[in-house]
């Protein structure tokens, strides 16, 4: 039997009430070969106001000890740091258990209707590897003030760093079906190389890993150029590697583009740990409504299970993981119940339910 210690965070805002719903499905699955022991803990704006600390040492040695992380979202508008920035605990666990990828699955799925006019046949489904340790964010807490007149943040790139995301990107290429157009397994790199010497140099280091893969395509593209083309030609993409703020940016854009980010799930993957998230925020405005839609965390519970499954060779977690987004897509496929930001009028329960009872 696989028996997995699972630390859950609910965080602030609308995160415990879209957890609720994720663990809901868990315990759904009914799977006798799966037994998950779920231990709560606490982190976020919240918990800082409380506390003063917005991941105490509790909450970080339950996530250092567990399989895996099941997190809602942390920060509010209001609730600030004394440098000015928001509270995110989440960014803090990234670098302190090294989980270095950042997987952001986007796709379209049958009974969406998305913004973008695509044609016959067309479809949306790729994956975005954001670098989540080095890039702008490295600079996070260690930026430089003078006054009120200068500041600066570093973007850091180093060999190591951009060499496994790249790696990942490819692996995770290998495993996947290709682009819906053309059926080519391709991973695209995004950068800024024509102005900036750190992202020649993750070019350059894309370039020596992409040697390591000659059955994969390696593409290029600048990101202002890639947020034209995950517009206009979304289904040429398989997987696209990035470091972190441009992963980051282009994760939001391209949940705009099946549906919002009620339908973006995302993990942040190490070597020996890994923590799973829908990829929005708080959403303060609509907490406590019982609207929020649920879908995104969701389906991370499925990215959880099927990467336990990988991990440890198990095949009742990546049977969970599959029944999960196929519970989604079926609910999504028959068009109700909905929330509204998909156009409906149903709770949060209510969806969770649906997916539930698909299972």
């Amino acid at each position: 039997m696989g028996r997995y210690r699972i630390a859950v965070i609910g965080g602030d805002g609308i995160g415990p009430e879209v957890v609720a719903e994720a663990l809901k499905v868990l315990g759904a699955l009914g799977d006798p070969g799966l037994a998950l022991e779920l231990e709560e803990v606490e982190a976020g704006a919240g918990c800082y106001q409380r506390t003063g600390e917005d991941l105490p040492r509790e909450t970080l040695e339950v996530c250092q000890a567990a399989d895996a992380i099941l997190f809602g979202s942390a920060g509010l508008p209001d609730v600030r740091l004394p440098d000015g920035t928001e509270i995110a605990p989440q960014l803090t666990l990234r670098i302190r258990l090294d989980l270095y990828l950042g997987l952001r699955p986007i796709k379209l799925y049958p009974g969406v209707t998305g913004p973008l006019r695509l044609g016959p046949g067309a479809g949306i489904d790729y994956v975005i590897a954001r670098e989540n340790t080095e890039g702008l964010y490295a600079s996070r807490g260690a930026g430089v003030r003078v006054g009120g007149h200068v500041v600066t943040d570093t973007l850091v790139v180093t060999r190591p760093g951009a060499a496994r995301i790249c790696r990942a990107a490819f692996e995770l290429a290998r495993h996947r079906g290709g682009a819906p157009r053309d059926g080519r397994r391709r991973v695209t790199c995004v950068d800024k190389a024509n102005v900036l010497k750190s992202y020649a140099f993750f070019r350059e280091v894309f370039d020596e890993v992409a040697a390591d893969y000659p059955e994969v395509e390696a593409t290029h593209a600048y990101i202002d150029a890639m947020a034209a083309y995950l517009v206009q030609a979304p289904d040429r993409y398989d997987v696209v590697v990035a470091e972190n703020m441009f992963g980051d940016i282009l994760s939001d854009l391209a949940a705009a583009t099946v549906g919002g980010l009620g339908l973006a799930p995302s993990g942040d993957i190490g070597d020996h740990a890994a923590l799973f998230q829908p990829s929005h925020g708080t959403a303060p405005d609509i907490a406590g409504k019982g609207i929020a839609n649920p879908l995104a965390t969701i389906l991370s519970a499925g990215l959880m299970l099927d990467w336990l499954g990988r991990r440890e060779s198990d095949a009742a977690a990546l049977a969970g993981g599959r029944r999960i987004e196929a519970a989604v897509a079926s609910v999504l496929s028959r068009g109700a119940p909905r929330t509204p930001d998909l156009g409906g009028d149903a709770s949060t329960a209510a969806v969770g339910d649906a997916v539930g009872s698909a299972l």
